[in-house]
């Protein structure tokens, strides 16, 4: 019997205006207990989160996950730094990439996949300009008056 499909769908939407997205992955995320039941609950948010290598390894900093309501002493901390998992062939090609000038990687999207684990999208990202930010308030306004005729 194939299981319900999960309406927890966190995103960071300020991402999409301060960056350029270049290229997407979506990785898995290790989590402890009281996490896991925490997102589920829909009580995360990736504002401000970014993410960074260490010893060849990918984690992500700021991603908040708000401690368990039901939880005991065993509750984690909100703001932990927390271990991606991607394939090598993605690691290494995220890690050479970073390495240039301006480029970042972000959290944009965290949800509960059908098979019940929760994934984190994340992209390679290069930061916008003050101009390109007004140019992509522009569009959008261009469009919203484009939609209502």
């Amino acid at each position: 019997m194939p299981k319900a499909k999960s309406k927890v769908e966190i995103k960071n939407r300020r991402a999409g205006f301060d960056y350029e997205f270049l290229d997407n992955y979506t990785a898995g995320i290790v989590l402890t207990g009281t996490e896991i039941k925490s997102i589920r609950a829909g009580k995360a948010s990736l504002v401000d989160s970014y993410c960074y290598f260490a010893r060849n390894e990918l984690y992500v900093k700021n991603m908040h996950v708000a401690e368990y309501w039901w939880g005991n002493l065993n509750n984690h901390d909100p703001r932990r730094d927390r271990k991606l998992l991607l394939n090598r062939k993605e690691l290494r090609k995220l890690q050479r990439a970073t390495k240039e000038k301006g480029l970042t990687i972000v959290a944009t999207r965290l949800y509960i996949a059908e098979n019940g684990y929760a994934k984190l999208n994340i992209s390679l990202a290069k930061g916008k300009k003050e101009y390109d930010k007004r140019e992509t308030i522009k569009e959008k306004d261009m469009r919203r008056s484009m939609e209502r005729m």
